[in-house]
């Protein structure tokens, strides 16, 4: 089958949150909702624009419908949950969904949360290609300045070849009192990364470090974030373009967020250009 339109979406969308106990990240949602859809790995990773897949784009589109109906909040953490209106209803009519939202359109302006929505895809997509850009050191060092922002220490890029994928290695303490020695793999990727290269990686982690990391400008194929959690191995964390956008945004690195009443986020090229 090919990925349902949002309006489709609406239903599974809520029994997946509801799987998940209430309240679901982005990525767990698309994650049980191709379970639900029987979704084949090629389906999954269709493209429906830039770095964004047919699934996540229809999602958001869901997402939003549900909110505006009053079933679905979301917090500042990027975590979707059920109202209590959500928690009580099992099914909705699609039709009716699409009938409140566009009710609610003509008292307020559907132009704003259209615009809203296509800003926060075009956003990203503008930044993946200006670090798509990039040549692989600076995408390198760009990693290594993430890390840094995120807590880590004694980050360093080795970029030696031969080094069964690793690029650079560091070390994430929590609590002041436990450290984790990280080995992570920086690919600039425009694809998806497969389960072949997690595997890969993972037999250069051994004996090594406590966790491995693979952050990509790309994306992952559902078969490769199960290998990343595989039961009895090393396992290895992954970041894809969608989250390596929003880290950089949080961390304020390379991209500048202006405060408006709809948020405005200016990428700086010269940034990514020096690296």
């Amino acid at each position: 089958m090919s990925i349902p339109t949002y309006d489709k979406l609406f239903n599974p969308l809520l029994a997946a949150i509801r799987t998940l106990g209430g309240s679901a990240s982005v990525r767990e949602q698309e994650r049980v909702v191709a379970d639900i859809l029987k979704l084949s790995e090629k389906e999954i990773n269709e493209i429906h624009t830039g770095n964004r897949t047919k699934l996540s784009y229809r999602l958001a589109w869901a997402r939003n419908y549900l909110k505006r109906y009053g079933l679905l909040d979301n917090s500042k953490r990027g975590v979707w949950s059920l109202t209590p209106s959500g928690t009580k209803t099992e099914r909705v009519d699609e039709n009716e969904v699409r009938r409140h939202v566009v009710a609610l359109d003509r008292v307020a302006s559907g132009d704003d949360v259209i615009e809203e929505l296509e800003k926060e895809e075009s956003w990203e997509d503008d930044l993946l290609n200006v670090v798509k850009s990039i040549s692989p050191a600076a995408f390198e060092r760009l990693c290594q300045r993430v890390l840094r922002e995120s807590g880590f220490i004694q980050v360093e890029v080795t970029g030696r070849s031969g080094d069964g994928g690793i690029d650079g290695k560091g070390v994430v303490r929590v609590g002041g009192l436990l450290s984790f020695h990280v080995l992570f793999q920086a690919k600039r990727y425009k694809g998806s990364v497969s389960p072949t290269i997690v595997r890969d990686f993972r037999g250069a982690l051994v004996g090594r470090a406590d966790k491995g990391l693979i952050i990509t400008t790309g994306t992952f194929t559902r078969d490769a974030r199960i290998e990343a959690q595989r039961d009895g191995a090393t396992p290895i964390d992954l970041i894809d373009g969608e989250d390596l956008a929003q880290k950089l945004k949080e961390l304020a690195i390379g991209v500048e967020v202006k405060e408006k009443i709809v948020e405005e986020v200016i990428i700086d090229k010269k940034f990514f250009e020096q690296l």
